[in-house]
């Protein structure tokens, strides 16, 4: 497995950006796909969710900070969008299409990551079991990003690339680490 960096880039926000720096690397191997965050710099500017006694799968974690990652077959609109509290909390989702038919991932009952919060450094690992969702021979394109939600309670959105006007994660457009 050849583990690919990559750094996330804020959207242009009329909020001040954090004084923060977030970073990672994804790499395959067979049916497990390794995603790694990290985010350095003045974290204590970012509200971030106190670990959970019992994670679970919850819905809406994108309103508060959370790490995403989004994934598809290179030659189908399908996707699946991961979300990723540092509470622990998680969910998967399936799409169709862009945006359209959107429902909770029943092949996933759990998704344990982990979270390590260290003065300035928050990291996040994940390991995806891909054989659930995706066959093994097919090539993904994956997208990544994160919100941010500063203590003063507002949001910055950071992605690979802003393919749109508004920040939108979900474009395929945006899907550009081939895996």
């Amino acid at each position: 497995m050849k583990n690919q960096g990559f750094s996330l880039i804020p959207f242009p926000s009329a909020f001040p950006l954090p004084a923060v720096k977030l970073t990672g690397a994804v790499g395959r191997r067979g049916d497990v796909l390794c995603v790694g965050y990290e985010l350095l710099g003045l974290t204590e500017a970012i509200a971030i969710p106190a670990p959970a006694v019992v994670p679970v799968r919850r819905d809406g974690l994108w309103t508060a900070t959370c790490f995403e990652l989004f994934l598809g077959p290179e030659r189908s609109d399908r996707y699946w969008e991961c979300n990723f509290s540092p509470s622990g909390h998680w969910n998967v989702f399936g799409f169709e299409s862009y945006r359209q038919g959107m429902r909770e991932e029943q092949a996933f009952a759990s998704l344990p990551f982990s979270v390590n919060l260290h003065p300035g450094a928050l990291n996040l690992s994940v390991e995806l079991d891909l054989e659930k969702i995706i066959p093994r021979d097919q090539a993904l394109k994956i997208g990544i990003s994160a919100v941010l939600r500063s203590v003063e309670g507002d949001c910055t959105y950071w992605a690979l690339t802003h393919p749109a006007t508004q920040p939108d994660f979900h474009r395929k457009d945006g899907f550009i680490i081939a895996c």
